[in-house]
């Protein structure tokens, strides 16, 4: 069975039509000259501009501050029709004793969204004692506690030449919360969702079909910012506005790929809890589709396309798939379209069993990754850079 699907994904990508003429009118692959643009630095820069806002937490003047920073970042890119989607967010109440995740009857053999924990667990929850951030320029700038009202959120897109009324949506979220700076959680992934916008921008790349880069809001409150976008542009797909005009607000969804923490793979808790400082030698990108939903056999169809690039396309890491996607802004998307999540560790039986110890947490910083997370984070990036390119048939000038 994995066999098959690996061949059936090498055969999709293998038979997108990616190829360019470069100026001597000799075959290129254009989407491996796509993957070199991809760099590391610029990758880490892209982290660290995100980081200037602290935590980014959802309700709060940095919050704002970094949606507009995302906003020019997109329009300097040149990535077309920049765009806000607003919706109102207002917190639930809280939870009484014994409802809800930890309440009676919880079972613990199990992570959320399927999958056994395995091996050794630490503790994990969401760190909200600003005293335990020693960096009192970054406890300052996180202290703004979160305020109920309206929400933004950016996006913009990557027009296809020949079927703009089909795309692929693919991003990351841009809040964050822990009294830290929200690198890891999520300004991995939505750097590198800023990264494959800036590069799909480029005046000399044409794809065939759209893209869709999202920086999702409200990911930490139960992914009330792409929920706010399934509702209010589910409906709205292969619609031609202006009719006659060409033009489609939103095209038809093909596909959603979410990026949540691309860069801690360091291994399982030892037993007493400690983890090692040091990035495990079996680190890889997990790829994870939602076996359970509507359109499971389609989302693991496209998880092995992702496989596929990543075997081609990644320069040091190598990729896993996985049938348990869970947790992020992929979930609402899941019933209604192939949805795909990237990650550096399985979501539920990993992260969820404390393999990542700067999740929520004042260490979530940048100064606490080194070189070789970042890379993994890059990889991810390739790995998605790749498939995508492929699935949209991109070309190079």
């Amino acid at each position: 069975m994995l066999r098959a699907y690996l061949l059936i994904a090498i055969l999709i990508v293998a038979g997108s039509p990616v190829a360019a003429q470069d100026s001597t009118g000799t075959a290129s692959d254009a989407v491996a000259r796509l993957v070199t643009r991809l760099d590391l630095e610029h990758y880490k820069a892209t982290i660290k501009g995100l980081t200037q806002f602290g935590d980014r937490r959802q309700g709060t003047a940095r919050n704002r501050a970094a949606v507009d920073w995302i906003e020019q970042q997109l329009r300097s890119y040149g990535c077309s029709d920049v765009s806000r989607l607003t919706y109102e967010f207002q917190p639930p109440p809280p939870r009484t004793p014994g409802q809800g995740p930890g309440g009676a009857g919880r079972d613990t053999t199990r992570a959320a969204g399927g999958g056994r924990y395995r091996g050794m667990r630490a503790r994990t929850g969401v760190n909200s004692d600003s005293l335990r951030q020693p960096d009192a320029r970054l406890r300052a700038l996180d202290a703004e506690a979160s305020a109920p009202g309206q929400r933004q959120e950016v996006y913009c897109t990557k027009i296809g030449a020949t079927h703009p009324n089909e795309m692929y949506i693919v991003g990351g979220h841009m809040d964050g919360i822990g009294w830290g700076e929200a690198a890891n959680d999520d300004g991995s992934g939505a750097a590198l969702v800023l990264e494959l916008a800036r590069i799909f921008s480029a005046p000399d790349v044409t794809t065939d079909r759209s893209i869709r880069f999202a920086l999702w809001n409200n990911e930490e409150t139960g992914l009330n910012g792409a929920r706010a976008y399934v509702e209010q542009r589910q409906a709205l797909q292969g619609k031609e506005d202006p009719a006659g005009s060409g033009k489609y607000p939103e095209p038809t969804w093909l596909g959603m790929i979410q990026h949540d923490m691309m860069l801690f793979d360091h291994g399982m808790p030892r037993a007493d809890g400690t983890l090692s400082p040091e990035q495990r030698p079996e680190a890889d990108v997990n790829i994870e589709f939602q076996s359970t939903s509507k359109f499971a056999d389609a989302a693991q169809r496209l998880a092995w396309v992702f496989h596929a690039a990543n075997e081609k396309y990644a320069t040091d890491y190598p990729a896993s798939v996985g049938p348990h996607m869970t947790n992020t802004d992929s979930g609402p998307f899941q019933d209604l379209v192939a949805a795909i999540s990237l990650r550096e560790n399985e979501r539920g039986a990993q992260i969820g069993a404390g393999w990542d110890p700067n999740w929520h947490q004042p260490t979530d910083r940048y100064a606490t990754y080194s070189d070789k997370d970042f890379r993994l984070g890059l990889n991810a990036a390739q790995t998605t850079l790749g498939a995508v390119a492929g699935l949209v048939g991109a070309r190079l000038k």
